[in-house]
């Protein structure tokens, strides 16, 4: 179908597509520590992931990222929920959360920042994304896929889970 075929209206919600990636070992999970001169979340722990890139589907792109940004190839990934994110101006973000798990292995840093194994039990503890503890609270243990809706407003970050 023709894009002009498609009724784009501009006043209906659109979406950016992200990726966001937590691979596992027993209790840790890997996590993303963002550069220092990071645009968004400097110096604060969240999952691995990005953008997705013109003609990627969600599983490729996040593939792409976990070697672009630990080095890691041949991971076997399962998505296990969608997230969608208003913000107080649009577009909106549609989230596509993966999880697997990954052998130990040299992770080598990336412009985005360092990768490293984290306790969950040490969450509280670090710098992270505010997001993140509910985040994986409700994903990992999850047996079917989580949908979430999250609102950007003035006063904050609210969350909700089905």
């Amino acid at each position: 179908m023709r894009p002009e075929e498609q009724l784009n209206d501009p006043t209906r919600y659109t979406v950016v597509p992200r990726t966001l990636i937590f691979l596992t070992q027993g209790e840790r999970v890997l996590l993303l520590r963002g550069a220092p001169d990071k645009k968004l979340w400097a110096n604060r722990y969240n999952g691995l992931g990005g953008h997705l890139e013109p003609g990627e589907d969600p599983r490729r792109a996040a593939l792409r990222e976990l070697q672009e940004e630990a080095g890691l190839t041949s991971v076997e990934l399962r998505l296990k929920g969608l997230v969608t994110i208003t913000r107080p101006q649009p577009p909106g973000v549609l989230l596509f959360v993966f999880t697997g798990t990954a052998p130990e292995s040299p992770l080598p840093p990336s412009p985005e920042g360092q990768a490293e194994w984290v306790e969950l039990a040490a969450l509280q503890t670090l710098p992270v994304v505010e997001d993140l503890p509910a985040l994986l609270e409700h994903i990992l243990p999850a047996e079917e896929l989580v949908f979430a809706r999250y609102q950007v407003t003035e006063a904050g970050l609210e969350m909700s889970f089905d």
